[in-house]
This record gives structure tokens, C-alpha cells and sequence, in this order.
């Protein structure tokens, strides 16, 4: 017997294996030790920067700058990034008029409590915080076409700063190959048009959008345009273990530095698949399990290595609801998934709607398999989205068996669905 504990919420589910278990996919982040700590790792990265100058450098004779800061949505180590970046602009720039810009792309806006509990409430009080609307068309500034051909808006702030720059942290992602780096700007500080178009339904279905691709990425194309075109001079990211505590660090040249930092990350998340009737996975735990939208991420780990009419069971608590009224209806309203991506498919570039991207991604997962999902949500929520309801790892193991009909399917364990790339 083998008992696995998988990230859910701000705790763990823990099941105990048979033979059943072919495999567990995790990746080496868990077995790297970093010669220094979080904090330490940071300061490292600040001072010797790739491709770049060092912060403190860059700020000389630059009076307004702009940080770009992730939203609640991201476990960015905050408090331990910002804090650097803005003694080091001050550093170079002790007269700089400093804002913090929170990203939220698309997201709803990031509440005074989530600030305080990312910044801690010294930096809230202090600084300049604002938190970006991608519908505020008024602090919004048209920077030109993207590569695909949509055009491009950015928050006006990030545009007209003196000298722009971002902290982030960098993951596998299941679209754009990985978070971090030109995100902070699209889709970061993007206007909602622009965000839908760079997430198309032609670029969503490209063979190279997936989960750790970068190159002929038709979606990372876009995203690095728009970050040159803003001018972002300078990032701190990092990769952060299953205990979000961060084992690497970058800063520099966004492009320079993210591909270090991607590098990095592919050397330790790559893992061969092991298909299996059932596969088990999770969004890694809180704050990226929070809602059902985020948690279709760690649905596309599980899809890379479930068989096809398999049954993946997703662990994602979801305190805080489904994420998205137009996911919710994209999904809820049409009880034919076919005839929805058939309508996905059709639309073209600047006709994407909202959350379009991520219910077409979703569908695509419920083509290839049944979905369990273990959350906190209501049961008759989780039926409206196509998905079956469990109130545990047992009660889903037990519906699958009814589902494939068999007494004892294989298993695959996903302890972290959103740190590997399955290959």
C-alpha cells in the first residue's frame, strides 16, 4: 500500500494505493534543495541581474516607475520580491514616484484584504497601489496590432511610466507553455479585447499552445510583443515549490531572464506519462484551487496521460465558486459540449468572448474523459458544468468503477497537477 497526500486548499486529501497505482507524476521540484533561502535566493538574482542592469541602475533620472505585481490569484512571494524592488529603485531614484500596478488581466479586482495579505499591510498603507480594470477603457492607451492581429491595449499607467518592471513567478502553463516573465503585461495589464483575442479559439486548438511550448507558441508570440512595445525593462521571478516557497530566482531582461527561468524549471517538471483508466490530479492546492475555472489547468495535466474514456478525478476546493459568470453559462446552458466547441471553432479572432478559452479548453478535457470533481461547491453546481460531483478521493475512486465498469482500473496520482509537464 502507498499512501499519497494531494494538495487541496490550504491543506491535503490523502488516499492509500493498491496495486491499482501504475504511477505518481511529480516533478524534481520537490527533491531540489536550494543552496539559500527564499529571501536570499531574491536578493542573489537582484544583484546579478541577465542581460540587464541592476534595478537600482536602471532607476537613475527615472522619476515615475511602475512595478507590475500579480493578483490575489497568484502565490507570488510578495513580500519578500517588492520589498527589494522598491528599496533598490529608491536606491538609484530616492525622489521616484512609485506605483504598484496589481495584474489582474481579466480577474476581478484584488480586495484590500488580499493586498494586505500579500504585501503586508506596512506596504499597503504606504504605497501607491492601484489595481488594473481591463474595461476602464479611459486608463487604457492603444499600443498597435499584435503578431495574430488583434489590436493591443495596456493600462495607461504601465505605458507611460519612466521605466516599467514586474515581479512574477514561473510555472508550466497550460496554454501559453509558461506563466511568468511577458505575462505581466499580457495579459496582465491588458484590456479585456486584447486578452480575448491573444485567446482565441484558433490559437487555443494550435498544437504548440500546450503545456511547457514556448517555440511556434502563437500565443507566447503575442505575449512578448506586447511587453517589448510596453517597454517592461526588468522582472523578479521565481519558481516556488509544492510548499510555495521559492528554490530559484531570476531578474533581468524579461526575455533573458524568463527563458533562465524556464530552462530551470523544465530541467526539473518533465515527466514521462503513465496512461491509466483513472487519473487523479489537483490544482495545487490554495490560491490556485480556489474557484473551477482556475482548476481546469490541473484538468489538462490529467488529460495528457488519461486514457481516452478514462475518468479523471479533480481535487480543487473551490471556496470561492465557480470563477466566471460567462464559463459558467458557456458550459451550464448547453447540454451538447460538441455543438459548443463547434461554436468556439467558428468564431473568429476578434469575436472571442470572455472565458471562452478556458471552457473550450475544458471541453476538450470532457471529449477525452469523465470528469470526478472533488470540491466544496454544491453537487448540482458541478452536474450543470458536465462533471460529476465527490465528497472524497474514496467516494470518486468508487463512481469512476461504476463509470468504467470495471473492478479494478488503473490509477495514476497527479499530487500537484499545475508542477509538471507531462510528456
Amino acid at each position: 500500500m502507498e499512501k499519497i497526500s494531494f494538495l487541496y486548499g490550504k491543506g491535503h486529501l490523502e488516499h492509500e494505493f493498491g496495486d491499482e497505482l501504475l504511477g505518481v507524476l511529480t516533478s524534481s521540484i520537490e527533491e531540489y534543495t536550494p543552496e539559500l533561502g527564499g529571501d536570499a535566493l531574491v536578493k542573489t538574482a537582484m544583484d546579478s541581474p541577465i542581460g540587464s542592469k541592476t534595478l537600482c541602475e536602471l532607476a537613475k533620472g527615472k522619476k515615475n516607475v511602475v512595478i507590475i505585481a500579480s493578483d490575489h490569484t497568484r502565490p507570488v512571494p510578495s513580500k519578500i520580491i517588492i520589498p527589494k524592488m522598491l528599496n533598490e529603485i529608491r536606491c538609484g531614484n530616492p525622489d521616484a514616484d512609485i506605483t504598484i500596478l496589481i495584474a489582474t488581466g481579466c480577474h476581478r479586482g484584488t480586495t484590500k484584504q488580499e493586498l494586505i495579505a500579500k504585501f503586508g499591510e506596512d506596504i499597503v498603507e504606504s504605497e501607491k497601489i492601484i489595481v488594473h480594470d481591463c474595461d476602464d477603457e479611459d486608463n487604457l492607451v492603444d499600443i498597435g496590432i499584435l503578431p495574430s492581429g488583434g489590436q493591443c491595449k495596456i493600462n495607461r499607467i504601465a505605458y507611460e511610466a519612466d521605466l516599467l518592471v514586474a515581479e512574477g513567478f514561473i510555472e508550466p502553463h497550460f496554454f501559453a507553455g509558461f506563466s511568468g516573465g511577458r505575462k505581466s503585461v499580457l495579459p496582465g495589464v491588458a484590456s479585456r479585447a486584447t486578452v480575448l483575442a491573444n485567446h482565441c479559439s484558433e490559437f487555443i486548438a494550435h498544437k504548440n499552445a500546450r503545456t511547457g511550448v514556448l517555440d511556434g507558441n502563437p500565443i507566447h508570440r503575442d505575449m512578448v510583443w506586447a511587453a517589448r512595445k510596453a517597454r517592461l525593462a526588468f522582472i523578479v521571478n521565481v519558481v516556488l515549490n509544492s510548499k510555495k516557497e521559492p528554490i530559484y530566482a531570476v531578474a533581468g531582461d524579461f526575455e533573458q531572464a524568463h527563458a533562465k527561468g524556464t530552462d530551470f524549471i523544465s530541467s526539473l517538471c518533465a515527466v514521462g506519462a503513465i496512461p491509466a483508466d483513472i487519473v487523479i490530479s489537483t490544482n495545487g492546492g490554495y490560491p490556485l484551487d480556489q474557484n473551477m475555472y482556475q482548476a481546469v489547468k490541473g484538468m489538462t495535466t490529467a488529460e495528457a496521460t488519461v486514457k481516452k474514456g478514462g475518468v479523471i478525478i479533480m481535487l480543487a476546493s473551490s471556496d470561492d465558486g465557480i470563477g466566471g459568470d460567462h464559463f459558467y453559462h458557456q458550459l451550464a446552458d448547453e447540454k451538447d459540449i460538441n455543438k459548443t466547441m463547434q461554436t468556439f471553432l467558428s468564431r473568429k479572432r476578434n469575436e472571442t468572448v470572455p472565458d471562452q478559452w478556458q471552457t473550450q479548453i475544458m471541453l476538450r478535457v470532457l471529449s477525452k474523459a469523465s470528469v470526478i470533481y472533488v470540491s466544496n461547491m454544491q453537487d448540482d453546481v458541478v452536474e450543470q458544468m458536465h462533471m460529476m460531483p465527490a465528497s472524497s478521493i474514496e467516494d470518486a475512486i468508487a463512481k469512476a468503477k461504476r463509470i468504467l465498469a470495471k473492478d479494478n482500473p488503473s490509477i495514476t496520482a497527479i499530487p500537484d497537477g499545475i508542477s509538471v509537464i507531462v510528456t
